[in-house]
C-alpha cells in the first residue's frame, strides 16, 4: 500500500511539473479587403481563350487582364502602365512574388503604355493567387491590391 501511495504521489508531482503547450495564436492574418467598385471577372469564350480581368464593371478601368487558352499552361498578362516605367509585371500573392518582362506599346487611347507579357500558369504566384483570390500589382514602389469580392472567387479558382 505504501508503494502504491508513493507511485501516486510521484505521478501527481510529475504531472504538476509538466509544461503546457504554448497557446495558439489568437488572431489570424486576414485577407486584404476588396476594393469598392472593382472586381475580378471571368469571361469564357466557348471557342477560344478565357480571360480573367480586374477592374471596374462596365468601364475602361482595367488594372490587369490574364488570358489563356484551354490546356495551354501559359498565361498572357496585359494592362496599362505609366509612360517611362520599366516594362514589367511585378506580381505578389501571399508572399510569392514574380517579375515578368513585358513588351510595351503606345496605349493609343490614353497617356501611357500598354504592357503584355507571357508566364507559366503553374508559377507559384498564380497558384497562390488561385488559392487566396487576390494578387498585388507593383508599379515601382506602389503596391495595388487586386482583391476579388466573395462572388468572384469561384471564377478566380476556375481560371
Amino acid at each position: 500500500m505504501r508503494r502504491l501511495l508513493c507511485i501516486i504521489t510521484l505521478s501527481a508531482l510529475a504531472a504538476a511539473c509538466a509544461t503546457r503547450p504554448a497557446p495558439g495564436p489568437t488572431t489570424t492574418a486576414a485577407a486584404p479587403a476588396p476594393t469598392l467598385g472593382r472586381d475580378w471577372r471571368l469571361i469564357e469564350d466557348p471557342q477560344g481563350e478565357t480571360r480573367l480581368a480586374f477592374g471596374g464593371e462596365e468601364s475602361d478601368d482595367l488594372a490587369l487582364a490574364l488570358d489563356c487558352a484551354p490546356g495551354a499552361r501559359r498565361v498572357t498578362l496585359s494592362g496599362p502602365a505609366a509612360t517611362g516605367v520599366r516594362p514589367e509585371f511585378h506580381l505578389e500573392s501571399g508572399g510569392d512574388t514574380e517579375r515578368y518582362a513585358a513588351h510595351a506599346e503606345d496605349a493609343g487611347f490614353a497617356d501611357g503604355a500598354w504592357l503584355t507579357a507571357e508566364a507559366a500558369s503553374t508559377d507559384p504566384v498564380f497558384l497562390r493567387f488561385r488559392r487566396l483570390g487576390w494578387v498585388a500589382l507593383w508599379r515601382g514602389e506602389q503596391r495595388e491590391m487586386l482583391v476579388g469580392h466573395a462572388g468572384s472567387l469561384a471564377g478566380v479558382k476556375r481560371f
